[in-house]
């Protein structure tokens, strides 16, 4: 559910699922055993880890459906020789939901501490609200699945469709052994070079330069991971090449522009202390304007949805069919209660004010369900990494923060009480979508959807308690912590800001973020005019948050864009998803290694154990640095490159 990417492909054709599969017949053996749940839990924990350095770092996740499912089936292969595709794909279905439940903890409970509400995460806090929100996730897409799974045939569900084709692929010997080099190699290459960069210290994290021109500043670099490669890969050129123009919008075109070179030290130093200060503002005006274009862009879509969930509920009675049966009414009534009394006991915590609690508890409730039709039916259509989750959360922001403001409720109170209602409905947002993508795929290898509830319960109630322990592991242990320049928390960024503005808490240079929300009109203009001429888009989204984050980011981004060009630019559109499919395992295990080493390293750094020094001199360092670049480039281009 990687946000910037939120509109970066075409609507596959309607024919898609139909021509990839026939209606499952009912199958036997085993699904639900106990290896599966063991398995299941443990990956929900380490893809969500994973994904929190993720989404941190890069400003956006990856969707851990595909490469969930890759793991499964190699794992069950390799001890297990008389496991099911059933058994993978319940633990494919565990695994997705610890990725889905990070995406919307970290697009939000940063806020918290970047407004100054918490020094530190507060652990009871995080994990209520990250299993009420994937719980109410779940809960409220369960009666929706015979309305958007089973009921609408002309939703294409291109990922639920291609996580299926993965499974019943790894029924091939041949294809296992393909898919664990490719993800092993992947996870090598991602875990050694962090742990040459953040430990060793042989090689830079960016490189970087900046040069005085008059009295204006001209910047430019890159960071060296792998893992960005990796991104820039998985989302394609048009997505990379918009992030990299909204990076050169702010800081080659921007910094020069605000010129004062002669205030700061050094070129370096004034780059950057020009983008923390006023550049990535320009970049908050255009992410809000990204938010509603988004939803704009789907409107015909939230309007269907709403229509299909109303039609769908009135006809829907409990099923005995095992292929269709889902966890009975009551229950998902009692656990809804039970969310609902834990979440107003959440706000009570925020605010101590009873009118509070109960104007955000109802917000909160209606806005969690109204997003779960919009974020199941915008999966079906388009895919769970192109939901866009952002635009959901920044709806729910304005709408919580507008109402609170009715209702004379300001300060602190009304920014945690905003931010609050923003982090229940943005993982409610996140797990939906997933949950409906992965019954979609469960529909189609003939799972039973009663299981897949169950074992989506079990990951997001494991990988809940899992999300403030990385949290603090990093922001304790990462130079700068959580908002700083290695983990920009761009998102959670956005989300502060708009909650002090509406709280009236802090100055914020509202006419920066004007001209950034003019750029953004101009630019969604621009792509209306595309959208008619030509298959290249300039959404807004990704423009808008490469402008906010750090330019290094923008670089490498690219550079995987570009690979994955370069092996597909002859492919018809249609065909690339195969072409493309060992190099995404490959970057999907670069991101996996290197994320889950960070997260390692950050471990040992709250153990005393920071880092190795080896005496290596800096120039040497520099030249590793360069050594590295080319290194990574190099692997990128053989292990990406399809079979032939």
């Amino acid at each position: 559910m990687s946000d910037p990417q939120s509109e970066n492909r075409h609507q596959p054709p309607k024919e898609s699922v139909a021509e990839a599969f026939e209606p499952p017949a009912p199958v036997m053996g085993k699904e639900l055993t106990p290896r599966v749940i063991v398995l299941g839990l443990l990956l929900s924990v380490v893809m969500g880890a994973a994904n929190v350095y993720v989404g941190l770092k890069a400003g956006m996740t990856v969707s851990a459906s595909i490469p969930a499912a890759v793991m499964a089936m190699l794992l069950f292969r390799l001890l297990f020789r008389n496991s099911t595709i059933r058994e993978a794909n319940q633990v494919q279905t565990c695994a997705s939901a610890g990725e889905s439940l990070a995406a919307g903890i970290i697009f939000t409970m940063p806020s918290m501490i970047l407004i100054g509400y918490w020094q530190s995460f507060d652990f009871w806090t995080v994990s209520m609200v990250a299993l009420t929100g994937g719980l109410l996730g779940i809960l409220f897409m369960i009666p929706m699945r015979r309305v958007f799974v089973v009921g609408d045939e002309d939703l294409p569900f291109p990922e639920g469709v291609a996580c299926a084709a993965v499974l019943e692929a790894g029924e091939e010997s041949e294809g296992q052994q393909d898919a664990a080099i490719s993800l092993v190699i992947g996870a090598v290459i991602g875990g050694t070079f962090k742990v040459l960069a953040g430990f060793l210290s042989l090689v830079q994290d960016t490189l970087q330069t900046a040069r005085v021109v008059g009295d204006r500043i001209f910047y430019f670099g890159g960071d060296l991971s792998p893992m960005l490669v990796a991104v820039g890969f998985i989302v394609r050129l048009n997505v990379a090449v918009l992030i990299f123009i909204g990076g050169a919008l702010g800081w080659l075109i921007g910094i020069p522009l605000r010129g004062g070179a002669e205030n700061y030290d050094t070129p370096i130093d004034g780059a950057w202390e020009i983008w923390s200060t006023e550049i990535r503002y320009v970049g908050v005006g255009a992410m809000v304007v990204g938010g509603i274009a988004s939803l704009v862009a789907v409107r015909g879509g939230l309007v269907t949805a709403v229509k299909e969930l109303s039609g769908g509920l009135r006809g829907r009675g409990e099923i005995q069919d095992d292929l269709q049966r889902d966890i009975p009414s009551g229950w998902i009534l009692i656990l809804t209660v039970i969310c609902t009394a834990m979440l107003a006991t959440l706000n009570y915590r925020f605010t101590h004010d009873l009118g509070v609690t109960v104007l955000a508890t109802a917000v909160m409730l209606a806005m969690g369900f109204f997003f779960t039709a919009v974020a199941s039916y915008i999966v079906g259509l388009v895919g769970n990494s192109n939901s866009p989750v952002s635009g959901m959360t920044i709806t729910a922001v304005l709408a919580a923060g507008g109402l609170l403001w009715l209702f004379n409720y300001s300060g602190t109170q009304g920014m945690v009480a905003t931010l609050g209602i923003a982090a229940v409905v943005c993982c409610v947002a996140c797990t939906s979508g997933d949950v409906c993508n992965d019954l979609k795929t469960g529909s189609l290898v003939g799972a039973t959807p009663f299981r897949q509830q169950i074992m989506q319960i079990a990951g997001v109630a494991v990988a809940s308690f899992v999300m403030a322990p990385v949290l603090t592991l990093l922001h304790n242990n990462t130079p700068g912590g959580i908002g700083g320049e290695q983990l920009s928390a761009p998102q959670a960024s956005l989300f502060a800001s708009l909650a002090r503005g509406f709280a009236g808490e802090g100055h914020l240079p509202w006419d920066l973020i004007g001209w950034g929300a003019g750029i953004g009109v101009i630019i969604w203009i621009i792509d209306e005019v595309l959208k008619r001429r030509t298959r290249f888009r300039a959404h807004l989204m990704p423009i808008a948050v490469g402008m906010y984050l750090p330019f290094g980011l923008a670089t490498p981004i690219l550079i995987g864009g570009l690979i994955a060009h370069l092996y597909s630019r002859r492919t018809p559109r249609e065909s690339r998803d195969r072409v493309l499919h060992r190099g995404v395992l490959f970057s999907s295990g670069v991101i996996a290694g290197e994320a889950l080493t960070a997260v390692g390293l950050a471990g040992l750094a709250a153990l005393g154990i920071t880092s190795l020094d080896l005496g290596v001199g800096s120039t040497a360092v520099t030249l590793l640095s360069y050594l590295a670049v080319a290194g990574i480039i190099t692997a990128f281009l053989v292990m990406t490159r399809p079979k032939t």
